[in-house]
């Protein structure tokens, strides 16, 4: 005994357990068999848990009664055979994934007791026990747990609602072991969706919501993705004042200048078109020679589109130039980065911060006097002038400063006369090389200590000498 449901996501095939549970398995038998199901959503997913669905509005639309059993469906006058007793086996549990089981919920005068109608529960994870004892398992899935992969990773919300509507689209029984119960017909095909079941929809399952595969519109956004990615790189390496910056309306480019095109000439040319705020040559820096382009700017810019207007292609100096709206954000730059740097700055306190590192100006005034900066003491003046103590000292202090004073002076003529300074440079060895009037002899000198020599010329050792001296003692 078994049942197909085709849902927007694939289909599942349910084996039923009718020997176990065979209440359950008639319910819902009967109502695949009356195509209930049909169009019915899967109104909430619990990732790695298990699904819920059989309710075929929806519990959400205020159209919902929650749905009912297959005898309260016949039998619409008795309100108490919309729901029925499951049976709960202590062998079924929900060990395996994709147990079907009904969902119950507890009976208002014994809460032992449970109740179950249409809607039912499928897992999405092995051994879900949390769901034993509250939901009456009835069947298993034997394929389409590729489908039941899919439900398990949508989109969902944050009460457990697909984003994207996830439905049951047909249900075809199997085979059925149960006998029709009076009354029921089964239609001759399945039904379309009522109002209230469109009143429910989201995004829809058939809506395609993903990007348009036109080429040139694929091309055309990336482009623009590549564009804000390097936009905010170079807002990062600080190149750009911000990613979305864009040029300035009131500044031409013009190109293909005369190279004795100047400034002047330009300036003349334009301001016919109205007031002209810079117009300027680049020139290179290091020749100065002009590279045939300049920007011109305009204090407003219905003046900067009529010269574009009227002066691209014109004749200037034998060379026929070209005019274009700029595409250059440097000046912008620039004003966006002093402006932040001065806030920066007068945010973290002065310079690094602290204001005591700040180099501090010196104000004086027509008298000597040095006004301190408020943020030491408000109005405090500080006397610059020579000390009383100083200018009132005695004279005999005063002349031995000045004996002092004097006594540098000659030191200092000393060490700068320039023979004094000879005589300090000259070695030992080389006043020995010249005679007293200062010429070099030519003879070389004798580099013995020992000033005693022997009459072959030999000089005597300091060893052979001392030897010598103890014998003349003894004798």
């Amino acid at each position: 005994m078994s049942v197909l449901l085709e849902t927007s996501l694939g289909d599942i095939t349910i084996d039923l357990l009718v020997d176990d549970a065979p209440r359950c398995c008639e319910n819902f038998l009967k109502l695949c068999k009356v195509k209930y199901y049909n169009f019915a959503p899967v109104h909430s997913v619990q990732p790695n848990f298990s699904f819920q669905t059989g309710d075929p509005i929806g519990p959400s639309s205020k159209d919902s009664d929650g749905g009912g059993s297959i005898w309260g469906l016949l039998e619409p006058a008795q309100p108490a055979k919309k729901t029925f007793v499951p049976e709960f086996k202590p062998k079924l549990k929900h060990a395996e994934m994709g147990t079907v089981s009904m969902a119950t919920a507890p009976s208002p005068e014994d809460p032992d007791e449970r109740f179950a109608g249409s809607q039912f529960i499928i897992t999405l994870a092995p051994n879900i026990d949390f769901l034993d004892g509250k939901a009456a398992v009835f069947g298993t899935v034997v394929e389409g747990f590729d489908t039941l992969e899919k439900i398990n990773t949508a989109y969902i919300d944050d009460k457990g609602q697909p984003l994207k509507d996830i439905r049951i689209l047909h249900t075809v029984v199997l085979d059925d072991p149960y006998d029709d119960p009076a009354g029921l017909a089964e239609p001759p095909e399945s039904p379309v969706p009522s109002a209230a079941q469109l009143a429910t929809v989201r995004v829809a399952y058939d809506e395609n919501v993903e990007e348009d595969n036109d080429p040139e519109a694929m091309e055309k956004t990336r482009r623009e993705r590549e564009a804000r990615a390097q936009a905010l790189t170079l807002e990062m390496v600080g190149d750009l004042p911000f990613a979305e910056v864009a040029p300035p309306e009131n500044v031409l480019f013009v190109c293909k200048l005369n190279p004795v095109t100047q400034d002047e000439d330009l300036n003349l040319i334009f301001s016919r078109f109205g007031k002209i705020l810079s117009c300027e040559v680049i020139r290179d820096k290091r020749t100065g020679d002009s590279l045939q382009y300049a920007f011109i700017e305009y204090t407003n810019q219905k003046d900067c589109e009529q010269a574009y207007f009227k002066m691209d292609g014109v004749l200037i100096d034998d060379h026929r130039i070209h005019v274009d709206f700029s595409q250059s954000v440097s000046k912008i730059a620039d004003d966006w980065r002093d402006v932040t740097n001065k806030k920066r700055k007068r945010a973290a306190g002065g310079f690094g911060g602290i204001d005591n590192l700040e180099k501090k100006r010196q104000y004086r005034d027509g008298s000597g006097r040095q006004i301190m900066s408020d943020s030491v003491v408000n109005n405090l003046v500080v006397d610059r002038d020579v000390p009383k103590d100083i200018t009132q000292r005695p004279r005999d202090n005063n002349r031995d400063q000045r004996r002092d004073d004097n006594q540098r002076r000659e030191r200092r003529e000393d060490y700068h006369d320039d023979r004094w300074k000879r005589k300090r440079s000259r070695s030992p060895k080389r006043d020995g090389r010249h005679g007293n009037d200062g010429n070099y002899d030519g003879r070389r000198q004798d580099r013995s200590r020992s000033p005693i020599r022997h009459r072959d010329g030999r000089r005597d050792r300091s060893r052979d000498r001392n030897r010598r001296d103890d014998r003349d003692r003894r004798r």
